[in-house]
């Protein structure tokens, strides 16, 4: 079943190499990417969020560099408050889980944080009520976040485990 979702023909899963940060991923349409200033736990930090949307469904990747890396991971938890809070929503579920470092097995592990969130319908949403899965990592000074988001009826937990899996960091 995941790898008929994964093919459906609505989402032209494509493999998107950053220019900015060491990371690959697969997008279900041809994404859009800007940047904007954020506040990260109290430093000012320029983030680049490249994302694509199908069916209205978002999946986006967020990255961002601190000056250093206890900061990057101290960051972590103001992207998943900032990013739930920005849908009014409510954290569901929260895991850790881990990721290979990069494509090279040797590299060793990196600890993720997974969560599912819930929030009210809006415009982007057709009135219907919102889920959020989203993951958060740091590797040395830079930050990332992976987020599938839309009407709660319309993202399934299969497409976002798609997008989620495709990620690794080069």
């Amino acid at each position: 079943m995941l790898l008929l979702a994964a093919c459906s023909p609505h989402y032209n899963w494509r493999e998107i190499r950053s220019d900015g940060a060491p990371y690959i991923i697969a997008l279900p349409a041809r994404p859009a990417s800007f940047s904007r200033n954020i506040d990260l736990n109290g430093t000012r930090v320029n983030m680049t969020m490249t994302a694509a949307e199908v069916d209205s469904n978002t999946f986006a990747v967020g990255t961002a560099e601190l000056p250093s890396a206890p900061q990057a991971q101290a960051a972590l938890e103001a992207m998943k408050q900032a990013l739930v809070r920005n849908i009014g929503g409510t954290v569901r579920e929260q895991k850790t889980l881990t990721i290979a470092q990069s494509s090279h097995a040797e590299d060793g592990h990196l600890a993720v944080i997974e969560i599912t969130a819930s929030g009210p319908g809006d415009a982007a949403t057709g009135g219907r009520p919102r889920v959020l899965f989203a993951r958060f990592l740091a590797k040395g000074q830079r930050v990332f976040q992976l987020v599938a988001t839309g009407p709660q009826q319309a993202l399934r937990r299969d497409l976002a485990d798609t997008f989620f899996s495709s990620f690794q960091l080069d």
